[in-house]
């Protein structure tokens, strides 16, 4: 079982060079990339060898074109075999084209449909909260295409409402939105009652730094990537 947990950012490429296939999405997937590598080696409480801990940080990919620059983070930080990655889509392998929750490592929820991983991620807060585990961080990443869903807005509005502080909303624009508006995504969420912070994509100081925001409400991080 070939697994590491010492790889660095700059492994990255090689290992997303093991995933093949008609359905890598490269731009829409390598647009996360960086917000991806920061919140597993910087942000995010989560062990691999401790996937079961209730007290760890919870990480729900929504955004449906993301899984395979997720898959080579999960296999950089010792979450997968990095045997794997070269099975991406295959009939046999786990990697699906959207992950599978019963299937790999880590992976919070099995997701694929647009527009379902914020309302759950307030569902998944609302229930540490009654556990008692509120200082349990749940972080949800969403595409700016992703929020033309609905289900997502009345997520955030009742986020917002409630002050769900353990939340985390991470917004990958790459302008790929129909109804995209300019400083819209954080006008739109800070309307709703939460706080919001909008820095460049690929910055890695810049996103730590915004991740750090804590407070009684709800957090938004819209990073910015141009192509």
């Amino acid at each position: 079982m070939a697994t590491s947990t010492t790889l660095g950012y700059d492994d990255l490429p090689a290992l997303l060079t093991l995933l093949t296939g008609d359905e890598k999405h490269d731009w829409s997937s390598l647009s996360t990339l960086d917000v991806l590598w920061v919140l597993y080696d910087r942000v995010l409480r989560v062990d691999p060898h401790d996937s079961d801990d209730p007290d760890r940080d919870r990480f729900l990919l929504s955004k449906g074109h993301g899984p395979a620059a997720y898959y080579a983070v999960l296999g950089a930080k010792g979450f997968l075999d990095l045997e794997d990655l070269a099975g991406f889509g295959g009939f046999d392998s786990p990697l699906g084209y959207h992950p599978d929750r019963m299937l790999v490592p880590g992976v919070e929820i099995s997701s694929g449909s647009l527009g379902h991983g914020l309302p759950i991620a307030v569902g998944r807060a609302l229930a540490l909260d009654a556990q008692g585990r509120a200082a349990a961080r749940v972080v949800c990443l969403v595409g700016d295409a992703e929020l033309d869903e609905g289900s997502n807005w009345e997520a955030v509005a009742l986020a917002g409402r409630l002050g769900l502080a353990s939340l985390t909303a991470v917004v990958v624009d790459n302008h790929s939105s129909t109804y995209h508006w300019p400083g819209g995504i954080d006008a739109r969420f800070e309307l709703e009652g939460w706080s919001a912070a909008r820095v460049d994509g690929r910055d890695h100081d810049a996103l730590e730094r915004a991740f750090a925001t804590t407070g009684v409400r709800p957090h938004v991080v819209v990073a910015e990537v141009a192509r």
